[in-house]
């Protein structure tokens, strides 16, 4: 069976029908014990009534020394005052009168009668009374009013009819109740699954409904987060790979020009044009390792911190390349060197193409944590600009005719912050350019030592 609604209302229906029969049991178990009580204490009650009457009727019966006329005259008379069953015996045991209907019931057989012995030396011969007339009074009473409780009708009807048949009833409503109930609840997994396989077949834009506040709703909105990252995803590597392709065209397209050019250059033009191809070779370089180095940084689920990473060191490290000043604090933070170095290494590079000669560097402690400041004396980033610097293939207008450039080294710095946990961003400097602020959590138990 597939249908997960059916084996939910099956495994309900199951439940109840296995605890109907089980209180079933114990409840005619009680049944039967309350009876056999019940029928224990009136036979007792019965007793002790019969023994009563002969009381009775030893003190209020004519003497054995009367007439047997009038004896017997007495006997039926007492039985129909009492409206049971008797009859008298002289010492001999010759019967001396009988009432009717105690002879007609001794004749039918059915009921034994009991004998009491007078002190006289009579016999008094008792017959019970008939089941159905002990407490005559107390079922009138009852049939006057709404009729007995459901459990003596359970008790009335044969082998446990009665207590079947209303389990049977309970049964058939909890299984009806259920029902729509479990529909409900698998309809939305229903449409969970349908919003799943749309989204597997490339409808990212898929998103379920998130009714309620039970696991349900949980899984469906666990589903529209882990789609909406998946969407991004998709759209980063599609924007990517097509930003690339377009950014390969023009070195690319140089490339085949100069090596067209070069076999019939003269000596001085094919130098010109063996730099040209050397520059389009290290672009081309520079633009996959950036573009892989991105994909991974997009793809990376969980980042590791690694361990502890001295931000000056390295910060000194890499403004010796383009000849920058560094000053600061030693800090130490938790990170990926290679990928800290990395992202310092293309603010530098930023500041360098863009900025100018002027290059500051900064590490310190920040609200936030700690910082690098990385400052320029270039024309300034305009405020519209200054987010959308960060994204991928961005640049200035005309930056890329006159520096160069593909427009990934900020987009990576971003990625590289963000998977650290920090930021980065771009501030207006005082007396003109830019400063770029990396900003990175604190570190436990950082030194401090100031450091030229």
């Amino acid at each position: 069976m597939r249908s997960l609604y059916l084996r939910i209302w099956l495994t309900v229906v199951a439940a109840v029908a296995v605890f109907a029969v089980f209180s079933g049991w114990v409840i005619q178990r009680h049944l039967e014990t309350e009876r056999l009580r019940n029928d224990s204490s009136a036979q007792e009650r019965q007793q002790e009534r019969l023994m009563a009457w002969a009381d009775l009727l030893e003190r209020s019966l004519p003497p054995a020394g009367a007439s047997r006329a009038d004896q017997a005259m007495a006997i039926r008379d007492w039985s129909l005052r009492l409206r049971v069953p008797l009859a008298l015996d002289d010492a001999n045991g010759q019967r001396i009168g009988s009432a009717d209907m105690f002879a007609r019931r001794e004749a039918e057989g059915a009921v034994r009668p009991q004998a009491f012995r007078l002190d006289d030396g009579r016999t008094l011969w008792v017959m019970r009374p008939q089941a159905g007339r002990l407490g005559a009074g107390a079922g009138a009473a009852a049939g006057a009013g709404m009729g007995p409780p459901p459990w003596l009708l359970m008790r009335a009807m044969p082998g446990g009819l009665g207590l079947a048949i209303l389990l049977a009833l309970l049964f058939i409503g909890v299984a009806a109740g259920a029902w729509p109930v479990v529909r409900r609840l698998t309809r939305r997994l229903e449409a969970l699954q349908q919003g799943v396989d749309a989204f597997g077949k490339g409808a990212l834009g898929q998103r379920v409904t998130e009714d309620g506040r039970d696991e349900v709703a949980a899984l469906a909105g666990s589903f529209n987060r882990a789609a909406t990252r998946i969407e991004a995803l998709v759209r980063s590597h599609q924007s990517l790979l097509a930003n690339a392709s377009h950014e390969l065209r023009s070195p690319l397209t140089r490339l085949k020009m100069a090596l067209s050019l070069v076999k019939e250059a003269a000596p001085p033009q094919r130098a010109a044009l063996e730099r040209e191809i050397e520059a389009n070779i290290g672009e081309l370089d520079a633009l996959v390792e950036e573009v892989l180095l991105a994909s991974r940084l997009d793809a990376a689920h969980v980042f590791e911190a690694g361990g502890p990473v001295e931000l000056l060191g390295i910060a000194a490290e890499e403004a010796a390349r383009v000849n920058a000043q560094v000053q600061g604090q030693e800090t130490l933070v938790q990170g990926d060197e290679r990928l800290l170095r990395r992202a310092l290494r293309n603010l530098l590079e930023n500041a360098r193409r863009y900025g100018g000669d002027e290059i500051e560097v900064s590490v310190g402690a920040a609200a936030a944590g700690h910082e690098v400041r990385v400052s320029d004396r270039g024309l300034g980033v305009p405020d519209a600009f200054r987010e959308r610097i960060f994204e991928p293939f961005f640049r200035l207008p005309g930056h890329a005719e006159r520096e160069g450039g593909v427009g990934l080294g900020l987009s990576l710095v971003r990625q590289i912050a963000e998977r650290h946990g920090g930021s980065i961003r771009c501030e207006p400097r005082a007396g003109g350019g830019s400063s770029f602020v990396l900003t990175l959590p604190a570190s436990a138990a950082a030194p401090t030592t100031a450091r030229a």
